[in-house]
């Protein structure tokens, strides 16, 4: 805090709890010390005039709040709890939300960028380090901005940290798209073991995610149809059961019986659990180089477009929400063009040989007429 004299009047310059320079003018220099007097015992305890809401509420708080409003939420479990804890390490379980500010943010998302996460393969056993991709990042700010527009939302703040500024957003790598060739799906398919084919089949006739194969019911299967509710955007879906897939069904079904709900089942529960150690075993033994099972899902749509389909048959059969995420695979209807084009170069074949017969229609007239 500082007083001082700006021409004829008397000026107090200090910061609020924010962190935001405020100054004050008064003509006369006793009403310039007696507020500069007032605003200092304030301050050593630890009470402000222009203090907000949002000052007098914890973090530790304000993430309790945001628990009991979305602790049932599919991605809390897994994610936005780990978040939570996450924002509490680093800013201070304890620290008022109205002092964190948007360069506290900032520091925030280069902690993330530097700091390697460990990936383990079985509980307590650390197998490796690696940095955080982009997109991961993005989605734990993306909880963080949630949880301070929510606080604003409720009554418990005024203001977020993240107003008043450019999004703080990394920008994201989506090129990679890994899809198989016809060859690499038969390859892949014969290097998997017999619990494991109908499966990674039934990813590549369908489209469908790891979680909605694993959690398949029979009873989702009707009249030619699968019908998917429980999704990752939520919105349900019917994917067509092609006569490829009806065949694996009818398989399944007749080794298992009616012994479970669910079509995929296995008797031996480390299987069941290591079903990513099992598939990465077979990319490996297939010799595929950057596959993952997720990439599936790329080779379905791959497969679909090059065999006629369109961009809006992927949208609807993927249960993309927006066609942004489906354009990744405009390229590849531009080759479908490329191929049918590239079967009208029989006309122009039979353009040639047209021209070629009427010239020698011509010089056969001409011949005759000669004599």
């Amino acid at each position: 805090m500082a007083i001082r004299k700006r021409g004829s009047t008397w000026q107090i310059d200090y910061y609020d709890p924010h962190g935001k320079r405020v100054r004050k003018t008064f003509k006369k220099r006793k009403d310039a010390d007696a507020e500069h007097a007032k605003r200092y015992a304030l301050v050593k305890e630890g009470r402000y005039l222009d203090v907000k809401k949002e000052v007098r509420v914890a973090l530790s708080d304000l993430c309790a709040e945001y628990e009991k409003a979305y602790r049932n939420q599919k991605s809390f479990k897994n994610a936005k709890r780990r978040y939570l804890e996450n924002f509490k390490d680093f800013f201070g379980a304890d620290r008022l939300a109205g002092e964190i500010t948007r360069h506290d943010l900032i520091k925030y998302q280069n902690h993330l960028k530097e700091k390697p996460v460990t990936v383990r393969f079985k509980k307590g056993v650390e197998v490796m380090r690696k940095i955080r991709t982009e997109a991961a990042i993005n989605r734990e700010f993306s909880c963080l901005h949630h949880l301070f527009s929510e606080s604003v939302a409720w009554g418990l703040a005024e203001r977020s940290p993240f107003d008043g500024g450019k999004a703080i957003k990394l920008k994201e790598n989506n090129k990679r798209l890994r899809f198989l060739a016809d060859d690499e799906i038969k390859v892949l398919l014969d290097a998997c073991p017999v619990h494991l084919k109908p499966i990674v089949s039934s990813a590549i006739l369908t489209g469908m995610r790891r979680g909605e194969i694993l959690s398949l019911k029979w009873d989702q299967i009707r009249n030619g149809f699968i019908y998917l509710s429980k999704t990752k955007t939520n919105e349900a879906r019917q994917i067509p059961v092609s006569d490829a897939l009806e065949g694996i069904l009818k398989d399944i079904r007749a080794k298992q019986g009616l012994r479970s709900e669910y079509i995929f089942t296995f008797r031996d529960k480390a299987i069941r659990d290591n079903f990513k150690k099992g598939f990465n075993a077979a990319v490996k033994r297939a010799g595929l180089v950057d596959f993952h099972f997720h990439d599936l899902r790329h080779t379905f749509a791959s497969q679909v477009l090059l065999n006629g389909g369109t961009l809006k048959d992927v949208q609807e059969l993927l249960g993309h929400k927006t066609m942004t995420m489906t354009l990744r695979y405009s390229h590849l209807t531009q080759e479908h063009k490329r191929q049918a084009v590239n079967l009208l170069g029989k006309l122009a074949a039979f353009s040639d040989s047209h021209k070629w017969s009427q010239k020698r229609s011509r010089r056969a007239g001409a011949k005759r007429l000669s004599h």
